[in-house]
């Protein structure tokens, strides 16, 4: 297990009574990507220590014009990563975790139980295995090719003479291309695949740049993003003194889902829980490590409960008895109403793919227009797919003649993609799922029964 997301799930589990153990290749190390968020979200999480360097104000630039230009009314912060670590490890310390270094070679089900071969020789054995590493996917298996997008991007934190940016707004998403123009190579790279600048000012003289393919299949190359962040910054009259940290980031997008269920579990990730359309991960797997957590927790206490209930010993798990644990976690981890999110996500991820840069800004000038509870909720990934319906038919309405005929025409292979992911949530997707007819069976059924008792009933009549 690695990254945040092990931690996150690791200290609620313990807290549950429940052996664990983490597996670490270096668990006190640096975390190295930067993280931002939007600092209402890490508040509801109760991680706001873990924020510095907020702003109040987002900016976006959809193009040279000033018309352009949109400010949105939200504060957005930079996580500490250092301090968000340090948290999550306390209350894994706090709660008796036991933390192991080592490297994980592989693992193998039998008889109820995991067994964790560590490269090292060593074995350890549980009755359930998190697989926490990430895009690595070390362990979770695949049933299908994981073909996904990828979003990559280059940045820096930077001290220099000075900077344009204001200190109380954080720059979201820049599409604009003026740095290109004496580069009629670069201008048409750009043109054909688009990258956008993102910047968090910390002061007048220290500011973190990067220099962002929102998603690419395949990637836009590291270097290729390194040019144009530095033409941009030389276009921008910035002159770098120092360069505190340098930052290479490839997140896959989209894709199949692992195999679910199987007998490893996933978060973060290995579980898919990016979101297709704008490579957010945080955010989304710090608010479904508790969910996947206490699913964990239930299905651990099964066993004793059982034993408690009959009054016997507890006993081993049997193998089914293993796997219908595993399923009931993974349900948890992605349930019907999840996967339907997703399916829609990963649609507008294979819409992106085609877009060039003169569309992709007619796409976000348009979502950037649309209500707060829209173009936030699809960011943050909290809108039902019956919302999203919603916002797809708003995104329509608020685009050009232009855009809404690019969206048209090329978004029509993600929508069938998406009805194929679809179809399987509405003819049962995990065993024993109800059909939607047999829900809507079952539903007037009990809506008939229900009126049945409320009829009044007829007097006696006299003998």
């Amino acid at each position: 297990m690695s990254r945040q997301s092990d931690k996150a799930v690791t200290e609620r589990v313990y807290t549950g009574c429940t052996s664990v153990c983490g597996m670490y290749i270096e668990t006190y190390t640096a975390t190295i990507p930067n993280y931002g968020c939007r600092v209402e979200t890490q508040q509801t999480k109760g991680l706001e220590e873990g924020l510095v360097e907020g702003s109040p104000n987002e900016k976006n630039f959809c193009g040279e014009k000033k018309s352009r230009e949109k400010i949105l009314k939200r504060a957005y912060g930079r996580m500490d990563r250092p301090m968000l670590k340090k948290l999550l490890l306390q209350k894994c310390a706090s709660n008796g975790v036991t933390f192991l270094t080592s490297k994980v070679d592989g693992v193998s089900h039998g008889g109820g139980c995991s067994t964790v071969s560590l490269t090292d020789g060593r074995t350890i054995q549980g009755t359930m295995v998190l697989d926490a590493t990430g895009h690595a996917r070390k362990l979770v298996n695949f049933d299908q090719k994981f073909d996904p997008g990828y979003q990559g991007a280059y940045g820096i934190t930077a001290k220099d003479e000075s900077h344009p940016f204001e200190l109380d707004t954080m720059l979201f998403m820049d599409w604009r291309d003026e740095h290109t123009q004496s580069d009629p190579a670069m201008r048409a790279s750009n043109e054909a695949l688009p990258t956008f600048l993102y910047v968090m000012p910390f002061t007048k003289n220290k500011v973190f740049l990067e220099e962002t393919s929102l998603v690419a299949r395949p990637a836009v190359g590291f270097e290729e993003l390194k040019q144009r962040l530095e033409a941009r910054m030389k276009w921008l009259g910035i002159k770098v003194k120092k360069v505190e940290d340098e930052e290479y980031c490839l997140i896959p997008m989209g894709g199949v889902l692992p195999q679910h269920p199987q007998r490893v579990l996933g978060i973060g990730g290995t579980a898919g829980m990016v979101h297709p359309s704008t490579g957010f991960m945080m955010t989304r797997m710090l608010g479904s490590a508790p969910v996947v957590a206490d699913a964990i927790i239930d299905q651990l206490a099964k066993p004793t409960d059982k034993a408690t209930d009959s009054g016997t010993s507890q006993q081993p798990l049997t193998e089914q008895e293993a796997e219908e644990m595993a399923a009931a976690v993974w349900r948890a981890t992605w349930p019907v109403e999840r996967i339907r999110q997703r399916a829609f996500f990963c649609f507008g991820m294979e819409m992106l793919l085609t877009l060039n840069l003169g569309q992709m800004r007619e796409f976000f000038a348009a979502f950037f227009s649309l209500s707060d509870f829209h173009w936030q909720g699809f960011l943050s990934a909290r809108l039902s797919f019956t919302q999203l319906i919603g916002f797809g038919l708003s995104l329509f309405t608020s685009a050009t003649s232009d855009t809404r005929l690019n969206l048209l025409r090329l978004g029509i292979p993600g929508l069938i993609q998406m009805l194929l992911v679809l179809f399987p949530t509405v003819t049962g997707y995990y065993k024993g799922d109800l059909t939607v007819r047999d829900k809507k069976f079952a539903h007037d059924a009990a809506a008939a029964a229900a009126s049945k008792l409320k009829q009044p009933q007829s007097p006696a009549q006299p003998s």
